[in-house]
């Protein structure tokens, strides 16, 4: 994996891991369902892009539903909370869903930019394969 691949890996670990425990964090706990489901997709969103797809079709759509991820984030104070919703859930949630979807859409041009494997040698194919007869 490329350094910036472990960059947004790591950035998105912490991201995810602050979001699940940002309702205690920020005080907010008292909202049971914004708490919970801040829980719930913190958790998702750290194992959508914590290294767990290794090859490019795993790894590109993980990080689409990781940045849906971010987008619900961004709106559940209003969703889940109703009236409820405060300065301090509000400001968690936008600015925690702003960067779990730029870290997202980071990983999903990483997926993309990535060489495909050749399905015998896992090495990376790099052009037409030649074959003994192509020297004659």
């Amino acid at each position: 994996m490329s350094p910036r691949g472990q960059t947004v890996e790591a950035l998105a670990l912490l991201t995810g891991l602050y979001l699940a425990a940002s309702p205690w964090i920020c005080g907010f706990n008292g909202y049971t369902t914004l708490a919970v489901s801040n829980l719930l997709t913190g958790i998702a969103y750290m194992l959508l892009l914590g290294g767990l797809g290794t090859s490019y079709e795993r790894t590109h759509s993980m990080a689409w539903a990781a940045a849906a991820i971010g987008l619900w984030t961004m709106i559940a104070p209003w969703v889940v909370a109703g009236d409820a919703a405060h300065t301090r859930s509000i400001t968690s949630n936008l600015v925690t869903g702003a960067v779990a979807l730029l870290l997202a859409c980071a990983a999903a041009t990483g997926a993309r930019n990535r060489p495909h494997r050749t399905p015998h040698t896992g090495s990376a194919r790099r052009g037409p394969r030649r074959t003994p007869n192509d020297a004659l």
